[in-house]
Parts: C-alpha cells; structure tokens; sequence
C-alpha cells in the first residue's frame, strides 16, 4: 500500500493510513510501536499499538505520529504501556520530536524559523515544512500552545499569575491576556479559580428549528444550541460550565440574539458577533475555514483539509465541527461528505438538511436580486 497522509486529531499528519493504524492496534502489532500511538477520547489516554488493553470503539480512537503531539493534545500516557518512552522509527519523526522537545525547554528564547534552522541545521523554510507536515502546524504556533498550556498547569497548581506567564515564556502579561480568551475561553484569573468567577448569561428563544439556546459571557457569544427540550439544553449548558454563575438574563444581550433569531430565519444571510470561546490552534483554522463558507454553499471536509494544506486531514475537519460550541455563527452545517451525504451534526440531520435547505434558497433569490440590479444598469 502506498504510504497516505492522514490527520486524525488537531496536531499530527503520519504517513499510515487509518485502516493500517486500525489494524496494528486490534491486532496488537508490536512491529508498529514507534510509528505512532493511538488515542481515546473518551478516557484521555493514548496507548502504544501493542497496549493489552481493553480496545475502543473505532470512533472514539485518534492516531498520532509522535508522543509528544498526543500530549500537547490533551491526552496523558497510559500507564500499562508507557507510550511517551516509545522511540520513533522514522527519521523525519525523529527531528520533529527533537525539536518539539527544544521548544518545550527554551520557551522564554525567541524561537523563531531561523534560530531553529541553525539549532538543527537545516534550512528554515525546509524545517517548517518538516514541522508542519507531521504536527499540522507551524513551530511559532506549537510554541504559543506551549507557552499556554505550561500556564495553564501552572495557575492550576495555585501560581501567581505573573509568575506562571513569565515561567511559560510570554514577555509580557498583555500578551497573554490577549491569548486567553480564545485559548482559555476565560481570563487567567478566572481559569486560576477553576472559572470560578465568570459569569454566563443565557437565555432560549423559539426559533424554526425548535429550541436555540444562546449563552454568553461580558466577552461575546460563547454556546448556541438547539433543542426540544428547555431543561435538557439548561444542563448540557451547565455541564459545559461547570464552575461559572449561571444565570438566565432574556434581556442582557437581546440585540445578539434578534440578529441570530433573524439569521437561522433566514432574513440576515451574515453574521458579525463577537465570540468569547476557547480553540486549539487547529480549531481555530477549521472554524475560521468554516466562516469564510459563502452564504447558500458547501464544502465536503476533504476539501477543508486541503485549503488548510493538510491532505488526507478529512477527519480531523470533521472532529473540529463536533467540537464547534456556537452552532450557525461558525456555520459547521456547511460541511458535507464528499459522496453528497450531510454527514453528522450535533443537533440532528434534520435541522442540519433544514439549515442548508434555507440558504440554498437564500442564495438563489440573492443572485436572482443581483442579476436583475445588473441588468437594470445596462
């Protein structure tokens, strides 16, 4: 089989295709530790291909070239088989660890395209090539998710907030404060407490696709959900926010929610409202992918994954728009398979089919309107 690009979470593009990966894992090939390691989303852990442990469900399993990406993802070693001491068998994952691991330990130094190319001897547009055909992103930006994430451990473990931002690198408190919305969805103070703190308005509106729950924090919109059930989108709210003040407001953003009730009504084709929510480096290039989608037209996640240069990355997309918090605003509905099926969404095909139903009439009558404007300045 010829060797396949393949992203399966936000960071790591391997040369095995999924089935391959699939196959070493049920079969516990051994031969295969060191090519990659696989993970599950629904424990938080990443195992070697030859862990003897209980195997997942196919769908909640994600493959990583290297360790060290598994980790900067979310996910801790597993205990029973000791992943992160697994040695990589390819050269190229080989120098991109190497410099994974230079970056975690000279956080504070300007790391830039130039002083990693001397550090590894290799020229940088080469080494960024390297870097980010393997990890899916550029060096500065797995730097910058370094540096937050050491923050983060740090104020988790009680550390002054000066102390954890000069710690992890960042020069100047402005600098990370400006990273926290989208990274933490909260400020650092905040995130310190556990987001103890922040509060979280909300309110549910009747719309033409039933119930639209929409939450927002002082920074902007940060949950759209849609339902049948008042109570039941109340707790997947709070479950989401689990140590804000939750409170429902009908009032305190009324103006946000009229745009929203006019667009998912099909009478405001854009949106332009500010956002309070949190991404990894890769989520926020879908998302901002996904809202650069015209109005009335769709892309397949194949075709997302290319215009992010990641090909083969079609999954990956696809986990990025499950994890999308503020439904329609990022207009995730958009994406479909390539075989023309819509694929998943979170709160059901039918609102999803209804949606694109919508703006596929919306755009007609748009270009309707703009032909005959054209017309009548001849």
């Amino acid at each position: 089989m010829n060797p396949e690009f393949v992203m399966t979470d936000t960071y790591n593009i391997t040369w095995i295709s999924e089935d391959e990966c699939w196959q070493a894992v049920l079969s516990r090939d051994a031969s295969f530790d060191g090519n990659f390691v696989y993970a599950v989303q629904s424990t938080g852990i990443y195992c070697r291909p030859s862990c003897s442990s209980r195997k997942p469900r196919r769908e909640k399993v994600l493959f990583f070239a290297l360790p060290d990406i598994a980790e900067q993802a979310g996910f801790k070693p597993c205990k029973r088989c000791s992943p992160d001491l697994t040695n990589p068998r390819l050269p190229q994952l080989e120098l991109v660890r190497d410099i994974c691991r230079y970056i975690q330990t000279h956080l504070s130094e300007s790391l830039t395209l130039k002083t990693l190319g001397i550090r590894f001897a290799i020229s940088p547009s080469h080494l960024q090539r390297q870097f980010k055909s393997v990890v899916g992103i550029s060096p500065a930006e797995y730097a910058e998710a370094s540096r937050m994430d050491r923050v983060k451990a740090a104020l988790r473990d009680g550390y002054p907030i000066n102390s954890a931002l000069y710690e992890a690198g960042f020069g100047s408190s402005s600098r990370l404060y400006s990273k926290s919305a989208s990274q933490m969805g909260m400020t650092p103070r905040s995130y310190r407490n556990g987001g103890q703190g922040s509060e979280v308005y909300y309110t549910v509106v009747q719309c033409p696709l039933g119930l639209m729950l929409v939450a927002a924090t002082e920074r902007g919109i940060c949950a759209v959900k849609f339902g049948d059930v008042e109570g039941e989108l109340e707790q997947d709210l709070s479950s989401e926010f689990r140590q804000a003040h939750i409170s429902r407001d009908d009032m305190a953003f009324r103006e946000w929610v009229s745009v929203m009730l006019r667009h998912v009504e099909g009478k405001q084709p854009h949106l332009d409202l500010p956002l309070d929510v949190r991404a990894t480096a890769f989520q926020k290039q879908v998302w901002q992918a996904l809202q650069a989608i015209p109005y009335g037209e769709t892309r397949t996640y194949g075709e997302i994954a290319a215009e992010l240069g990641m090909p083969g990355a079609a999954r990956a997309v696809g986990h990025a728009c499950a994890t999308n918090p503020v439904s329609v605003i990022i207009p995730c509905h958009r994406v479909v398979r390539s075989d023309g099926g819509l694929g998943g969404y979170r709160w059901g095909l039918a609102r999803k089919e209804a949606l694109l139903r919508q703006e596929g009439a919306g755009r007609e009558h748009q270009d309707a309107e703009e032909s005959k404007a054209r017309y009548r300045r001849r």
